[in-house]
């Protein structure tokens, strides 16, 4: 159920940050038009890109005088938004958005969604076609960060799917397998976190996943992420990951607190309120300066403003949609 970017855009965006685009003066000049710069480090050590597409969203809303807009969606470009790694150029990318990031003087938050039998055949459908070829964009992934600073959410959905029997049993093995080699390849690393996706408050109980974590290998992980590309509540994800910390030898975790800003949606068809809610906000900014000392940072791990799927009119999944995002950012607090 989880939504990524365009891989063009993601990938675009990695290639112009490191220097290498060949995008137009235009492009250029209204990211610049923007002027998108950092938060404050010691609250939030994350890095924001001054050329995402919320930034561009500014720089296109001020080029045609709409002030009023632009300092909506301004509220979304200048908080750091988790930047999900596309599944041609793994490398490329994660040296462009760590570069930059190390640049700033910074720390890229990355998103790992390529394990293979993604989604369950959903709006996201697709990953790696095997094991070996997820393997081997792990391993582009690790050569891109090298010693950079990185904070990765590893593989939204992959082991929930595993639990809730979305996830055919003949693939369990193998994904447990990628999931621990994974964790593995980027602990090696000298300065990467990676926080296994840990699912949200309303999807079940907290037993039903202790176990398939800890076989994917969460007691190597910094610790689990939870809420991911979801709405319930940071008080209700605090109290779901404390249960799984409980558990899991007490394992810290991270937050996406991106749109929870008026909880989960309660109308509509059960099994999609997920997609496109109505009448959501911003919740949270980014930080390290959290509610628990369990949760070590609350993060925007999807990007606001991006739809989940084809569904209450919304595009594909991925693509910006610039009408939800002024939703989001008017009704924040």
């Amino acid at each position: 159920m989880y939504r990524k970017r365009g891989v063009a855009a993601a990938l675009g965006a990695a290639l112009l940050i490191a220097g290498c685009s060949s995008g137009s003066g235009d492009d250029k000049e209204g990211a610049a038009a923007a002027q998108i710069t950092q938060q404050p480090k010691e609250a939030d050590p994350f890095w924001v890109n001054p050329d995402g597409t919320a930034a561009r969203q500014v720089a296109a809303y001020l080029k045609d005088d709409k002030r009023a807009e632009a300092d909506q969606i301004r509220k979304i470009a200048e908080q750091p938004t988790g930047e999900w790694i596309g599944p041609e150029n793994p490398e490329a990318e994660a040296r462009g958005f760590t570069e930059a990031a190390d640049k700033a003087g910074r720390t890229a938050l990355l998103v790992l969604y390529d394990i293979p039998h993604r989604d369950c055949g959903q709006y996201s459908q697709g990953g790696a076609a095997d094991g070996d070829t997820y393997r081997a964009w792990i391993d582009g992934v690790a050569k891109g960060i090298g010693d950079r600073g990185a904070t990765v959410i590893l593989e939204p959905d992959a082991v929930l799917h595993l639990v809730d029997g979305c996830t055919p049993d003949e693939f369990h093995e193998e994904r447990y397998d990628l999931l621990k080699g994974a964790i593995a390849k980027l602990k090696a690393l000298k300065n990467t976190k990676v926080y296994l996706d840990a699912g949200n408050a309303g999807w079940g109980h907290p037993d039903q996943v202790v176990e398939p974590l800890k076989w994917a290998g969460v007691d190597q992980a910094d610790g689990f992420a939870v809420n991911v590309s979801n709405f319930y509540s940071t008080k209700d994800s605090i109290a779901y990951g404390r249960q799984l910390s409980a558990k899991t030898g007490g394992k810290h975790f991270v937050i996406d607190t991106s749109r929870n800003g008026n909880g989960p949606y309660t109308g509509g068809e059960t099994n999609e309120r997920w997609c496109n809610p109505p009448g959501r906000a911003l919740g949270e900014p980014p930080t390290t300066k959290t509610a628990d000392p369990l949760v070590d940072a609350y993060l925007w791990v999807k990007r606001p403003g991006e739809s989940d799927g084809e569904c209450k009119g919304g595009p594909k999944a991925g693509e910006w949609w610039a009408d939800y995002a002024l939703k989001l950012a008017r009704a924040s607090k």
